[in-house]
C-alpha cells in the first residue's frame, strides 16, 4: 500500500471546500475541522486511490493509524471505510487497535460505524475470544466504549445473543448519559425486527430503562 496515504491526502486536499466545511463542522458541534467533502464524493476519491491495491492486515492498520492522526474529520471517515471494507483481514487481537480509535477523537459518527461494521463482525467471527472483551467494554467508564458494546450486535439479526444484549441493556439502564440511553433503545429496536415479543417483554418489565430507551426500543412495535 506504499504511497496510498499521500495519494489520499492529495485527492482530498484538491477537493477541499471551505464553504462546505463550515456547516459540516457546526453539525458536529465544532469538535472537528473538516475539508468540506461530502460522503459520496469522499468515497469516490477513496475508490480511485484504492483501485487495484491489495490490503493485508498490517497495511490496513498502519493506514488507519495514519488517517486517524490527521486533523480533518474526513480522514477518520476514510479510516472507518477502509476498516469496514477490509474487516475480514482483522484478527481478534485487533480489538485493541479498534479500542484506540473508539476512544480517540470520539463521537457517534465514527464510534457507531466501528461498533456495528467492524467490532461486531470481528466478535461474531470468534465469539469465544471476542465476547469476554465486549463484556469488559460494557462496564467501561468511557461512554463510547460502553456504547460500542451495546451496539455491536446491531446487524447480527437472528444470530444476536439475546441474553447478552438484554444483560447489557439492564446493566446500563440507569445511566444518565444521552448516548448510552439512545444506544440501548437503538439496540432493542434493531433486535425487535427479529424478536418483537421478547423486546416488548423486556422493556415492559424493566422500569429502570429511561423513557428515551423505551421510546426508541418500541418504535417499530408501536406503529
Amino acid at each position: 500500500m506504499s504511497g496510498l496515504l499521500p495519494e489520499l491526502v492529495d485527492r482530498f486536499e484538491a477537493a477541499r471546500d471551505a464553504n462546505a466545511a463550515e456547516p459540516m463542522a457546526r453539525y458536529m458541534r465544532d469538535q472537528f475541522s473538516f475539508l468540506g467533502i461530502g460522503s459520496p464524493a469522499r468515497r469516490s476519491l477513496q475508490r480511485e486511490a484504492m483501485r487495484g491495491r491489495r490490503v493485508d492486515r498490517d497495511e490496513l492498520l498502519r493506514l488507519a493509524d495514519d488517517l486517524w492522526r490527521l486533523p480533518e474529520r474526513e480522514y477518520q471517515y476514510a479510516a472507518c471505510d477502509v476498516l469496514i471494507t477490509h474487516a475480514k483481514v482483522l484478527e481478534r487481537r485487533d480489538l485493541r487497535s479498534l479500542h484506540r480509535y473508539i476512544t480517540t477523537k470520539s463521537w457517534w459518527d465514527t464510534v457507531d460505524a466501528l461498533a456495528i461494521h467492524v467490532v461486531g463482525p470481528l466478535v461474531l467471527s470468534d465469539r469465544a475470544a471476542g465476547d469476554p472483551v465486549i463484556d469488559e467494554w460494557v462496564e467501561s467508564d468511557d461512554i463510547w466504549v460502553a456504547r460500542t458494546a451495546i451496539l455491536h450486535q446491531n446487524r447480527w439479526k437472528a444470530l444476536t445473543d439475546e441474553a447478552r444484549l438484554f444483560g447489557f441493556c439492564h446493566r446500563r439502564a440507569r445511566d444518565t448519559d444521552f448516548f448510552i440511553r439512545k444506544a440501548i433503545g437503538w439496540a432493542l429496536r434493531e433486535y425487535s425486527k427479529v424478536a418483537p415479543r421478547a423486546v416488548r417483554s423486556f422493556i415492559t418489565k424493566h422500569d429502570a430503562l429511561s423513557g428515551l430507551s423505551k421510546r426508541e426500543g418500541l418504535k417499530r412495535l408501536d406503529r
